[in-house]
């Protein structure tokens, strides 16, 4: 079932990762938040409650690059997700 603040996974923008390296499908990015699927269908929303405005911006910069925010998660903010989506 699918998060009623959510877009499902299709309307997500695909994550390129360029070095075909990353655990990341796709994100999605929200006025306060970046929502974050994972290749084993995992969602995860962060805000900047829960990471930090100056992680959010940085996991936004990194999406948008679509390089190295798989690594900037499992370094950095890790389980500081507001919640998961599915």
């Amino acid at each position: 079932m699918l998060h009623p603040y959510r877009a499902s996974e299709a309307q997500m923008t695909i994550y390129r990762d360029w070095d075909q390296d990353s655990g990341i499908r796709a994100y999605e990015i929200g006025s306060t938040h970046i929502d974050v699927a994972f290749k084993d269908g995992a969602v995860y929303r962060y805000t900047a409650l829960s990471a930090g405005r100056a992680y959010l911006d940085r996991m936004v910069v990194l999406a948008r690059a679509g390089d190295g925010l798989n690594e900037f998660i499992n370094r950095a903010v890790r389980k500081r997700y507001s919640e998961k989506l599915s």
